[in-house]
């Protein structure tokens, strides 16, 4: 880092990726903010400058000794260990010691306390909701929403005919031929464990997911006009069942609410949609794959005369980009859902959807909410005029 971009980034101000300490003497305090730094993308702390900006200045005996605290914090401090970047930068006023801590890979990082902290704008706090510290576990991959057993579920909440006809169909053997119990082939597949269906397990195969994840269904609502609106709609419906039902429903009710184009076909046909279904195919089994089970709230679809609006419940995983995905990149966030949707819907699973709906139709807006924990995919209609 050179000495003018240290100024331009102490001119910013503190915020949730830089933090300012005129010095540091308290290693678990230090240790503490690394911590939180690691497990919130990461960020740098400015040594020898002032929580108002000013720039006060090291010593080459305080250079000396922040180093080894920075070391004795990161390595003996913080669990599990982490490698910051120390830099030190001269200024007209002085010298500043720059810590960069990376965004950690070993997801949730604690304090020697077992104390999980996380960045809350330029200060930080203790992450203690259930959701949030599973978030920090899925995104090491250590623990899927997917696999989170659903209190109060059995092998009695089985849909049996369904579950059969995809057995048969995948396995080309009869469920009732098999010789050990439905339980067990259920466990062995990943949809069970402790004798309670896991999530994936209650969406793709049970009689009444609703009843038992009532958040993790489809809001669709349709607006005259291209804004939203309290009471007006033209058609609203809540989409629950399983994956397929919720697949196929809310690309039901997004062809119902858009229009039909004779384009170069005679009068009396029915006409092509004006966006073509494949668009639709692939974002909404986007959506419902790839979505975060952490947040108990539905996917929401919205049609509007300028645009249809599809937002998921979580923001982009890890480091994926909105970039990386155009060009085919993914990161499985629920691999059991993912590997049976590839059975169930027109998903391939390999990053091609977002490849193929830009393809069949390039007027697609992609916006990934890290604040709101929100992923939302604009289609936009009428693009000719």
């Amino acid at each position: 880092m050179e000495a003018a971009e240290l100024i331009e980034l102490v001119n910013k101000g503190e915020d949730s990726k830089a933090q300012f300490k005129s010095n540091v003497n308290n290693e678990t305090s230090l240790a503490r903010e690394m911590v939180a730094f690691s497990n919130s993308g990461g960020g740098r702390i400015l040594i020898g400058v002032d929580d108002d900006g000013s720039i006060n200045g090291l010593t080459q005996e305080d250079i000396h000794r922040l180093n080894q605290l920075i070391s004795n914090a990161a390595s003996q401090q913080v669990r599990p260990p982490i490698n910051p970047i120390t830099e030190n930068i001269l200024t007209p006023d002085g010298l500043v010691l720059v810590v960069t801590i990376p965004d950690g890979f070993s997801k949730p990082y604690m304090d020697k306390d077992g104390i999980i902290w996380v960045k809350n704008g330029a200060d930080k706090r203790k992450a203690t909701a259930r959701e949030e510290i599973q978030r920090l576990y899925q995104s090491a991959c250590l623990i899927h929403g997917d696999e989170i057993p659903v209190q109060g579920t059995s092998v009695a909440d089985v849909d049996i005919e369904y579950f059969s006809k995809f057995f048969e169909k995948n396995f080309d053997e009869r469920l009732e031929d098999q010789e050990i119990p439905l339980n067990e082939i259920l466990h062995n597949m990943n949809l069970m464990k402790d004798g309670m269906l896991n999530i994936a397990g209650t969406l793709l195969f049970a009689k009444n997911s609703n009843f038992k994840l009532p958040m993790f269904i489809v809001k669709a609502v349709a607006f005259p006009g291209n804004d939203f609106h309290e009471s007006e709609y033209l058609d609203s419906r809540d989409i629950e069942g399983k994956i397929e039902t919720q697949f196929h429903e809310s690309k039901s009710f997004i062809h119902a609410n858009l229009r039909h184009i004779q384009r170069d076909r005679g009068v009396n046909s029915v006409g092509e949609l004006e966006i073509p279904p494949i668009v639709f195919e692939e974002l909404i089994a986007n959506a419902l794959i790839h979505r975060d089970y952490f947040i108990s709230a539905p996917i929401r679809i919205f049609a509007f005369s300028n645009r249809v609006e599809i937002v998921s419940p979580g923001h982009l995983p890890n480091h994926l980009t909105i970039e990386n995905i155009k060009s085919g990149n993914s990161n499985i966030r629920n691999p059991i859902l993912a590997s049976f949707a590839t059975k169930i819907l027109p998903y391939r699973g390999l990053g091609s959807g977002i490849v193929r709906a830009l393809k069949a139709y390039p007027h697609i807006n992609f916006e990934d909410d890290k604040d709101g924990n929100i992923f939302k995919v604009t289609i936009w209609r009428e693009v000719d005029g």
